[in-house]
């Protein structure tokens, strides 16, 4: 079957020249491999397009309650460090936008997150360090220069190697863990997710499921695997912790009006006591 050239040519562009003629041309769909790598290429698209979105309803919220009660600092300073080395991994490996471009998505969310949240704590100043350190330790990793040799070879060089950035990516597991384990906890103290967005959590949990495929699929790199398998399991705890606290509120009852409130009958009955 011949598609007209407007839906044929980002066709080819997502799937390939090979796969677009077996499984379009060719109705050939007993080919496992094709169906594996489009079904990957479409979940890989879907993520980056939700990506863009993912913590715009988290913002939101943030701004109309002017507050991030609920919401943990150290969980995003963590994620957002762990998104900045992967970012600037995957860049550096080449490896298909699809497998990762949420990731610049969700890094920019991040940082205005952060900033918003020392904002509304009224730490502007610490807002702008943090803020400046990403972005500059952002470009630091991902930056790389070439140059070509007498005898016409082409070399990249990078102000930071590609082992040493391997290993910061390795790094990013124990870091994306531990940026779910101080929201874990403070849901479970509070009792309530506060102004955690629904749709950002679950989501999160989606796309890192998916993830798990597309790498799979797509990936051949054992380290992006093992981050995105602990990942959707830690995800998948707060997904949980946000049904079960449902509708829990995120204000809990002061001690001193539960006091108010016990003291209020007792002082009524001494001052009946007077009048008697």
């Amino acid at each position: 079957m011949q598609l007209p050239f407007f839906i044929k040519t980002p066709a080819v562009a997502i799937i390939g020249e090979t796969c677009y003629n077996s499984l379009i041309e060719d109705f050939n769909y007993r080919d496992v491999h094709c169906i594996k790598y489009g079904i990957s290429k479409g979940l890989g698209l879907g993520i980056v397009a939700g990506g863009a979105i993912v913590k715009v309803p988290q913002i939101i919220k943030i701004v109309q309650a002017h507050s991030a009660q609920g919401v943990s600092l150290s969980s995003y300073m963590l994620e957002t460090l762990a998104s900045v080395i992967s970012l600037a991994y995957n860049f550096r490996q080449n490896n298909p936008i699809s497998t990762y471009g949420e990731t610049f998505f969700v890094t920019i969310q991040n940082l205005i997150i952060l900033v918003l949240m020392l904002h509304y704590s009224g730490k502007n100043t610490t807002a702008f360090v943090i803020l400046t350190s990403f972005l500059f330790m952002g470009n630091i990793l991902s930056k790389t220069s070439q140059f070509t040799q007498i005898d016409g070879t082409v070399v990249t060089t990078a102000l930071v190697s590609q082992g040493a950035l391997a290993f910061l990516q390795f790094a990013t597991i124990p870091i994306n863990l531990f940026s779910k384990v101080p929201q874990i906890i403070e849901n479970y103290k509070n009792g309530s997710t506060g102004q955690l967005s629904a749709f950002t959590i679950f989501n999160y949990f989606a796309g890192s499921l998916a993830r798990v495929y597309t790498t799979l699929t797509e990936v051949d790199d054992i380290i992006i695997l093992s981050g995105f398998l602990l990942s959707t399991i830690f995800n998948c705890i707060l997904a949980l912790q946000m049904a079960l606290y449902w509708n829990n509120s995120s204000h809990p009852v002061k001690d001193e009006k539960a006091g108010s409130s016990l003291a209020g009958p007792s002082e009524t009955k001494k001052r009946v006591k007077k009048l008697d």
